[in-house]
């Protein structure tokens, strides 16, 4: 496995964001580090403690010695398929054959084990259930499932455990399994969604590409062939001597440019004006980075679907804002919570405003940056107002921006364009 990727916050060296990186990994997502894969195995050897039965019969000294020396083995390559299974499920170039080699060879350790070291070694089919639901289809895991109690049970019985000891090792052997093919089916949920949000974030930018590429056809398209066909008719004037013709068509040249350069420009900047929907879902990716979870309701992306442009361009950069001050600042920080909300002031106008807290240290005695400076003054230019303070309770740092409520205005009837010479 490479370590090759790796990431770091804006605010810290690169060493730092690769050890803080070697122990990040999303749920359910392949392992990118050696040291992921390794914290990995640790987490999942903490559930090997109910072994501790089968190890302290061992123990006890009621065995004979080859049977001790059989039963350590047997409790060695049990725990040595389960870590390689782990190892096997956690890259992403999965063997599925490899898995299902493994998982029989624990289930047959299971199932024999208790014939020659007694009943506590029934506790192997919990384990081995749990292993099996990993690798079964969800159509497929509670049939086997069962299949995994009934079989822990005739074991029990042939070997004449006693009755509660059979009904606690069937039972937990079964539940067992159940959980872990809950737990696989919200990986995969977690997965799905992860997926959902990359393609939003993409197909959002492409959306605004394909706009930024439809304006300016349409703005150079014409201004381009209005200016050809002047500078030919400029060409054919001064080829017959007439010189003041020639000139205001060279005016009309001069004065087309000119619009055509102001319209560009007006389109980039209708380009590069954020939108909440791209924001959030770019803060979902930076605050993933940073290990602080975003919650938002589903709606805030469409909160106000008729808000002029320049109102939700800057409530979009309050949003870009506050996720670049928690990833870079929000020490302590696990949880980031966006809401949107509409309030009215005694004059009776109506302001649309959008909160964004985290649940950090706060900012401290620290005073506001540049980049909340600039946001303020990005808010007063449209006629909204900046808040900024510890969040609820005291905790945490709370980012609140408000803009008027002003929607776009219908389109009013098409006026006659004016002509140029």
């Amino acid at each position: 496995m490479s370590d090759a990727r790796r990431t770091h916050r804006p605010d810290e060296s690169p060493e730092a964001g690769a050890a803080r990186a070697s122990f990040m990994n999303v749920p359910g997502s392949p392992v990118e580090t050696r040291r992921q894969l390794l914290v990995k195995v640790a987490w999942m050897l903490l559930w090997m403690t109910y072994l501790a039965y089968p190890a302290g019969n061992l123990l006890n000294g009621h065995h004979s010695p080859a049977a001790q020396v059989l039963g350590w083995c047997c409790l060695g390559a049990f725990v040595a398929a389960y870590i390689l299974l782990v190892i096997f499920r956690s890259q992403a170039g999965m063997r599925p054959r490899a898995c299902q080699v493994i998982v029989v060879t624990m289930v047959v350790l299971a199932a024999t084990a208790p014939f020659v070291l007694g009943e506590a070694f029934l506790t192997l089919f919990i384990y081995a259930s749990v292993c099996v639901a990993i690798i079964t289809p969800a159509n497929y895991a509670l049939a086997a499932l069962g299949g995994m109690a009934g079989l822990a049970a005739v074991v029990g019985l042939l070997i004449h455990a006693s009755a509660d000891n059979i009904t606690t090792f069937a039972l937990s052997a079964f539940l067992s399994g159940v959980a872990m093919t809950g737990l696989q089916r919200l990986v995969a949920t977690m997965k799905e969604l992860r997926e959902a949000r990359a393609a939003i974030a993409h197909l959002a930018a492409s959306e605004e590409r394909l706009r930024l590429a439809r304006d300016l056809h349409d703005l150079l398209g014409h201004s381009l062939s209005l200016i050809t066909l002047k500078s030919e008719l400029a060409g054919r004037f001064m080829d017959a001597g007439k010189d003041e013709a020639a000139r205001a068509q060279v005016a009309d040249i001069e004065q087309v440019a000119r619009q055509s350069l102001i319209d560009v420009r007006e389109a980039v900047t209708g380009f590069r004006r954020p939108t909440l929907p791209v924001e959030l879902a770019a803060a979902r990716t930076a605050l993933a980075a940073a290990q602080v979870r975003l919650e938002a309701a589903p709606e805030l992306v469409d909160a106000w679907p008729s808000l002029a442009d320049e109102e939700a361009g800057a409530l979009a950069w309050a949003l870009r804002e506050a996720v670049t001050n928690i990833v870079r600042h929000g020490e302590g920080a696990t949880v980031c919570t966006v809401t949107a909300d509409e309030s009215w002031e005694t004059s009776g106008e109506r302001y649309a405003v959008l909160e964004i807290t985290d649940d950090g240290r706060g900012p401290g005695k620290s005073q506001p940056g540049n980049g909340l400076s600039g946001l303020e003054e990005r808010l007063a230019l449209v006629g909204g107002r900046l808040e900024t303070g510890p969040g609820e309770r005291g905790k945490g740092f709370r980012v609140r921006a408000s803009v008027p409520l002003r929607t776009t205005a219908a389109p009013s009837e098409p006026s006659e364009p004016s002509k140029v010479r």
